[in-house]
């Protein structure tokens, strides 16, 4: 697969051309040639519906604590969903995919007929769960914390401090991942090189982590 590039040079492994793919699988999460999260974010969604109807006989049960079902489901649902969402491309779209099918089966762990009419604010506070921009926004900063405390020679390490030479095309850059993380770290008021010194201390950066998601949290009120 070549990620957007009109190179038509082939790639070869003993001589032999690969084949080229538009997409494919690479440690359970889906990798497309424009560097996009849509279509992992889909498969991660039908997985975690597969899990989520496997487990309906727990959801039903009334003899079962709702405190339980809800440990259930973050962790054999949710885990499932938000797998590898920390190198997600976060859009409004995305996140709105992920918050509705959460707030469907909070609903139906709840037993809330559609007509029950209550706000999304009060159904997370309920069932103690994080608005999902909050909780992948943290699981994202966590993992980069984790990746700069690595040998600056790490691959990971690496790949998120990496600024290739060179000059990029004309008109608006297209929206990556590293983009959003370089706008949301000066949106705390910090550099780059500070962050990475900042990440040296696990207790600051844990702070830090938790700091931006009570304000993004705080928004959702």
């Amino acid at each position: 697969m070549k990620a957007n590039t009109k190179n038509n040079n082939h790639i070869t492994m003993n001589g032999e051309p690969l084949e080229e793919t538009d997409s494919f699988t690479y440690l359970g999460s889906t990798i497309n040639k424009h560097g996009g999260t849509a279509e992992d974010v889909k498969a991660r969604i039908q997985k975690a519906r597969v899990a989520f109807i496997m487990l309906r006989k727990i959801w039903r049960a009334k003899q079962i604590k709702t405190n339980t079902k809800l440990r259930k489901f973050n962790s054999n649902v949710k885990a499932v969903l938000l797998y590898g969402s920390e190198t997600w491309r976060s859009t409004q779209r995305t996140l709105k995919r992920i918050q509705t099918f959460i707030n469907k089966c909070l609903r139906r762990i709840l037993h809330l007929k559609w007509t029950d009419k209550i706000s999304n604010t009060t159904l997370w506070k309920m069932t103690k769960q994080l608005p999902k921009e909050n909780e992948i926004k943290k699981r994202k900063w966590r993992w980069i914390g984790h990746t700069l405390r690595k040998p600056p020679n790490t691959i990971t390490r690496q790949a998120i401090t990496w600024n290739p030479p060179g000059k990029r095309r004309r008109g608006r850059p297209r929206n990556t991942w590293q983009r959003d993380t370089e706008k949301e770290t000066k949106e705390m008021g910090y550099t780059r090189r500070e962050m990475e010194k900042m990440a040296t201390d696990r207790k600051r950066w844990r702070s830090l982590v938790d700091g931006l998601c009570s304000q993004r949290a705080n928004r959702h009120k």
